[in-house]
């Protein structure tokens, strides 16, 4: 029986501000945790027992998927009490690894079928994907099966084929991480340890059919506009007369769509929410339980998460916004440039053409406010009545 090691115990700091409560794990993905997403794969593909490393937020993660029992798995917690590099999160597990196992980062997303594959992999296996922008990942070369490089983040990659973060390891990957030492960050680096198999050639490469990496919001987005089209309706809550709903809706229990709402599918509505009247609630879109979408407000291709409100007459779009806001009637989140070409955060190009603002948790909007595209505000900003907000805001900022 294969044992699954699962690393999940970064922040993913550049998901921040969404990561400022929860860890990067745990971010929504049409609707569930990306965690459980990249577990049913593994259970799909007939693995059964699993070790998830924790750190960050560690707490989030063993109330939601506590021993496994509920999704007919086993699950033991290992944790890394410092966020000291991939290498040294793995070292964790090895008390209890006595066979060959599977090595999954948490922050992904695969299918069943290269799961399985990768099981009967000859250890040591990686997985490898082509990238269309290969420069952003560890970049792998191949001749035939066997892997001869791998170079991180290289501004002249010597192939499009990236490591993909999932491995099949005998216990003897435990031996050449102990040989390592710290990189220039200080960090124990698994790809470090990867360098020795591929000295001798005893490291081979297996290539993924599928695989989504989310290090950026906006990766996160793109990825949920995908697995939002696989969802089937499934609606438990009340439906007042005088709403269409057309395509696939799923809708929670106690949630009210009142009178006059629109609603074009792929939608994923929560609990206890409250959506309406006159709402238009548009494709991709994933409310999290106890939000309150009001009278003429719009919602496209976004995630809103738990508890929070987008009262009446305002507009988002392709965003993402954290739990616990309040959004002023009349609030404004623009996603897309005048001259249609791809917005950029921070310097950094997101190579999508809309997108709009990631909004940490418990922000508070006042009326008639306006964000503009690319916007990032931090977590427990406080916005007043009419303001326009653009660039990156920080965590507790006041804007009058």
């Amino acid at each position: 029986m294969t044992v699954c090691v699962i690393l999940a115990a970064g922040e993913g700091k550049r998901m921040r501000p969404l990561t400022g409560s929860r860890p990067k794990v745990m971010l929504p993905l049409a609707g569930r945790p990306m965690l459980e997403h990249l577990l049913t794969a593994a259970i799909q593909a007939g693995i059964t027992e699993y070790i998830i490393v924790v750190g960050y937020g560690e707490a989030s993660v063993r109330e939601y998927f506590g021993d496994g029992k509920a999704m007919g798995i086993s699950i033991r917690y290992v944790t890394q009490k410092r966020q000291r590099g991939t290498g040294d999160a793995l070292m964790t597990v090895a008390p209890l690894i006595t066979s060959p196992f599977l090595l999954l980062n948490g922050d992904m997303i695969l299918k069943a079928d290269d799961i399985r594959a990768m099981i009967t992999a000859p250890a040591p296996t990686m997985g490898v994907f082509t990238s269309t922008h290969p420069e952003d990942y560890g970049v792998v070369t191949m001749t035939g099966t066997i892997i001869t490089g791998l170079e991180e983040k290289s501004p002249r990659p010597k192939s499009d084929l990236i490591n993909a973060g999932i491995y099949h390891f005998e216990p003897d990957i435990f031996g050449q991480l102990e040989l390592i030492t710290p990189s220039p960050r200080g960090e124990i680096e698994l790809t470090d340890a990867l360098m020795n198999y591929i000295k001798v050639g005893n490291l081979h490469g297996m290539q993924l059919s599928f695989w989504a990496d989310m290090g950026s919001p906006w990766d996160l987005l793109g990825v949920h506009e995908e697995m939002m089209k696989e969802i089937i309706s499934d609606e438990q809550g009340i439906r007042e007369d005088g709403v269409v709903i057309k395509g696939d809706v799923q809708i929670g229990p106690g949630t009210v769509i009142l009178s006059g709402s629109y609603l074009v599918g792929p939608i994923i509505i929560g609990s206890d929410c409250t959506i309406g009247p006159h709402a238009y609630i548009r494709p991709g879109t994933a409310i999290g339980d106890g939000c309150h979408i009001g009278h003429s407000s719009e919602i496209k291709n976004s995630i809103i998460m738990n508890h929070t409100h987008v009262p009446h007459f305002s507009y988002v779009g392709d965003s993402i916004i954290g739990s616990g806001c309040n959004l002023g009637a009349g609030t404004k989140i623009a996603n897309l440039r005048h001259d249609k070409r791809t917005i950029h955060i921070g310097g950094t190009d997101t190579r999508r053409r809309k997108f709009g603002a990631v909004i940490g948790d418990d922000v508070l909007f006042g009326i008639n406010c306006s964000v503009n595209v690319g916007t990032v505000i931090g977590n427990h900003c406080r916005i007043g009545p009419h303001a326009f907000v653009e660039g990156i805001i920080a965590d507790n900022t006041v804007i009058r």
